[in-house]
């Protein structure tokens, strides 16, 4: 047991357990409204926004899994910088008017903007049903960076004395959550970021330093972890896999259902293009944070017979938690845990949100009780957070890593899907709503397929064409495949019957 680092762990995750709990009475509105409850109260400035748009991409498992993945992988773990490189033009261009018809129109989710802008309730349901199962082991691996650095301190056991610290955080994000809604992670999103930016930046200099530099470093890294390795009858080896994984990556991460609560919550389309130009500063912080993968090599970690234990229960998910014990005094290494600890609730926090958000207002409003209060649909909201963390909980202790591993990667497939429906839909009334919904399946069947067919271990798909062979993100194949078909189909429906006399949107609500 490492008593000091647990003491400063737990002393910081007080500090933010207070703040959540004090959210409630921030910026105070009526939390038997929606709005209110699951978006602020669509009151964020530029300020705050950034911190809960940042912290709601950057989360613990990107701080434990992109150094994890450089750690074991080498160069191809680089992907992430790129990729949150290319998402903030989207942003700046695409979502503002996302925004600006949401407000108009009082959308609280993007299946409410997909049911009003095509008037079909089938597309809707798939799209809040897609982003309700694609954030739901994102959720788990949230818990799982708890779960490592609970590990790493020193706390163990068997059975129920193994899982109590976990449990013991759900709980307390579980009574913020239900209590203070979108406003608790908001704040705690401040304190979460700081500490990241102090331990990040400590790493960067002291790590080097003790270990002889940069040149040290990368000179002890094995040299086909430097470069991308071209697999066997690949035409354009890794470089493919890498840009494309990169691009999908990018297309997918606003659509995921705490994205889009996160830029709902700003208080206007300028707060969201600002924050488009501000948060790139998180990408110079995730490739400061993806050398840490390239510290834990240098430094020699997995053989270290104090840390070898480690690895061998976690993997390479344990070289950020190796490292910093390796290389700062005990209170410090507290500080980075609670870092990675509170940067596990702040995202699965808004994830919850967004999750209960969809179905309150898809599921339960649209089709179970469409004549609830407003009071009746803030309730059910909370209730629903409470159970789809709940069911992360359980699935975090029930089922082995690797599943909700699987089924992350399962996410980015099936939540790229409803790109056509939402963003494309954001500038053109050509498509039709159920040719979108077979272009959706179609894509969901064929991103299935082709991770089954990589046996659920990853999601670099090689295709076969015209003699080359190009291996790639397979979200970003299916989501082509996609397009074909919705595009293709809708000219068919539209000559047909054409449903745009559905759309209760009109141009002037995109300005």
């Amino acid at each position: 047991m490492r008593w000091t680092v647990l003491v400063v762990f737990v002393l910081l995750f007080a500090l933010i357990t207070v703040i959540g709990f004090l959210a409630g009475r921030w910026r105070r509105g009526d939390l038997d409204l929606l709005h209110e409850w699951g978006l602020g109260g669509r009151r964020f400035g530029t300020f705050v926004a950034w911190f809960l748009i940042g912290g709601d991409l950057y989360t613990a498992y990107t701080f434990i899994a992109i150094p994890a993945l450089v750690f074991g992988a080498g160069a191809i773990g680089f992907f992430a910088v790129p990729y949150t490189i290319i998402i903030y033009p989207l942003l700046y261009v695409v979502f503002p008017r996302f925004w600006s018809v949401c407000r108009r129109h009082g959308y609280v989710t993007t299946a409410d903007f997909v049911r009003g802008r095509f008037g079909n309730g089938s597309l809707a349901l798939a799209i809040a049903i897609t982003g309700i199962v694609a954030t739901m082991p994102y959720i788990a691996l949230q818990l799982v960076g708890i779960q490592v650095v609970i590990g790493a301190m020193g706390i163990g056991g068997q059975g129920l004395l193994h899982d109590l610290p976990l449990i013991i955080a759900f709980v307390i994000l579980a009574a913020f959550t239900y209590t203070s809604g979108l406003r608790a992670p908001a704040l705690i999103a401040v304190v979460k970021d700081l500490l990241i930016y102090i331990a990040v930046v400590a790493a960067i200099i002291v790590v080097p330093i003790e270990l002889g530099g940069y040149g040290k470093i990368f000179a002890a890294i094995p040299a086909a972890k430097l470069v991308l390795p071209s697999p066997k009858g690949s035409t354009f080896g890794l470089y493919s896999a890498y840009a494309t994984l990169a691009l999908g990556s990018a297309l997918a991460l606003f659509l995921y259902p705490h994205s889009a609560t996160g830029i709902l919550s700003s208080k206007s389309a300028g707060v969201v293009r600002r924050n488009a130009a501000l948060l790139p500063a998180y990408s110079f912080l995730l490739g400061l944070i993806a050398l840490l993968g390239f510290m834990a090599v240098a430094a020699g970690l997995a053989k270290n017979p104090e840390f070898a234990p480690g690895f061998k229960q976690y993997g390479p998910s344990f070289a950020v938690p190796a490292l910093f014990l390796a290389s700062f005094p005990a209170w410090f290494a507290g500080l980075a845990f609670a870092a990675i600890g509170i940067g596990a609730l702040v995202p699965a926090a808004i994830m919850s949100i967004a999750t209960a958000n969809l179905f309150t207002r898809n599921i339960f409003k649209e089709f179970i009780n469409p004549a609830c209060t407003d009071a009746e649909e803030s309730q059910v909201a909370k209730l629903a957070s409470l159970v789809v963390k709940l069911g992360a909980l359980v699935f975090v202790i029930a089922l082995p890593l690797k599943y909700a591993v699987q089924l992350q990667l399962l996410g980015g497939i099936w939540i790229i899907q409803t790109l056509p429906a939402v963003m494309i839909a954001l500038y053109t009334r050509f498509l039709n709503g159920w040719a979108l919904l077979i272009g959706w399946i179609c894509g969901v069947l064929s991103g299935t397929w082709m991770a089954a067919m990589l046996h659920f271990a990853g999601t670099v798909y090689p295709i076969h064409l015209l003699g080359m062979t190009i291996p790639g993100y397979a979200a970003l194949w299916s989501l082509l495949i996609n397009i074909v078909v919705s595009f293709a189909l809708s000219l068919v429906f539209n000559a047909i019957a054409s449903d745009r006399h559905k759309d209760a949107t009109a141009a002037e609500d995109y300005a």
